[in-house]
C-alpha cells in the first residue's frame, strides 16, 4: 500500500492506495509545533481506525508548502512506517514541462494538481485548486506547465470581513437561498459566494480568450470547491481527490524511472 500527504497551509490530507485504488482519507490541521512522535501516532490512529494496519504500508510519498513541519513529518514516517518518504521536488518524475521564468517558485502543490488533471482528464487544461489560496493552472496539450494565477482564497475572503469589520460576525460559508440579501450573515454569504463565482467565471473566460482555448477542459479541486463548482457551467469536472491521485501518479512514475 502506498501513503500519500498532502501538506497544505491549513490542512493534512492523507490518503491510502491499493495500487489505484483509494481506500481512505484523513485530514489534519497543519501546526508547526507538533513533534514527529505527535505525527506518528496520529497518523498510525488514523489507519487503525480504518482497518488499516501500518505494516501494510509500503512506501510514502510527501508534497508540502510548509517547510517548517517537514523535518517532524519526515522523522515521523521514518520512526513509525520504517520508510523514508519521496518528497515532490527535484528528482521526481511528473512528466510537466515548467516553463515559468522560475520553476522552484511553482508550488509542489501545483505541481502535483497539474499532473493528475493533464493524465487524468488531457490537456489543454486549466487546473483550478479552492484551497488557503484558490490558484489557476494552465497545462498545454503537450504538458507544458504555461501559466498561473493566484488569488485569496473564499476562507481568507471570509475572515477579513469579520476580522477587519468590528460588526460583522463570523459565518458558514454557503450558498444563500438568494441573493437578495434581507440580514447581514446571507448578505455576507451572498457577496462571498457569488462574488467568488464571478471571479471565478471571470478568470475562466480571460484564460480562454488570451491563450486562444476556448475549448478549454477546466478542472477544480479542493474542500470549498465544490460549492462553486455546483454554480458555474465554466468548471467542467469537480474532483475532491486530485491532489492525492497526482500524489500517486508521481509516485509510479519516479519509481518506474528508477527501476
Amino acid at each position: 500500500m502506498l501513503l500519500v500527504i498532502d501538506v497544505g497551509n491549513t490542512h493534512i490530507t492523507l490518503g491510502v492506495f491499493e495500487k489505484k485504488e483509494l481506500l481512505g482519507t484523513f485530514r489534519m490541521t497543519t501546526r508547526q509545533s507538533r513533534t514527529s512522535d505527535e505525527y506518528g501516532i496520529l497518523m498510525c490512529n488514523m489507519l487503525e481506525y480504518r482497518g488499516i494496519a501500518k505494516e501494510k504500508i509500503e512506501d510514502v510519498i510527501i508534497s508540502s508548502v510548509v517547510p517548517d513541519v517537514m523535518h517532524s513529518l519526515t522523522s515521523s514516517v521514518i520512526k513509525y512506517f520504517d520508510r523514508k518518504p519521496l518528497n515532490v521536488g527535484p528528482g521526481c518524475k511528473t512528466g510537466i514541462r515548467i516553463t515559468a521564468v522560475n520553476p522552484k517558485e511553482v508550488g509542489a502543490d501545483r505541481i502535483v494538481d497539474a499532473v493528475a488533471a493533464y493524465e487524468m482528464y488531457g490537456g489543454p487544461v486549466l487546473v483550478l485548486d479552492f484551497g488557503t489560496a484558490t490558484t489557476y493552472d494552465l497545462i498545454s496539450e503537450d504538458g507544458s506547465f504555461e501559466a498561473g494565477i493566484t488569488s485569496p482564497g473564499i476562507e481568507i475572503s471570509a475572515k477579513a470581513l469579520w476580522q477587519d469589520a468590528a460588526k460583522l460576525p463570523k459565518i458558514a460559508i454557503e450558498k444563500p437561498k438568494s441573493i437578495l440579501a434581507r440580514e447581514t450573515i446571507s448578505s455576507m454569504q451572498a457577496g462571498l459566494v457569488y462574488g467568488y463565482i464571478g471571479q471565478v467565471e471571470y478568470i475562466v473566460k480571460k484564460v480562454k480568450e488570451e491563450a486562444g482555448l476556448e475549448n478549454l477542459k477546466v478542472v477544480a479541486t479542493g474542500g470549498l470547491g465544490k460549492i462553486i463548482a455546483d454554480e458555474t457551467d465554466c468548471i467542467d469536472v469537480y474532483d475532491s481527490q486530485l491532489t492525492l491521485e497526482g500524489l500517486r501518479i508521481i509516485y509510479e512514475k519516479t519509481k518506474r524511472s528508477r527501476g
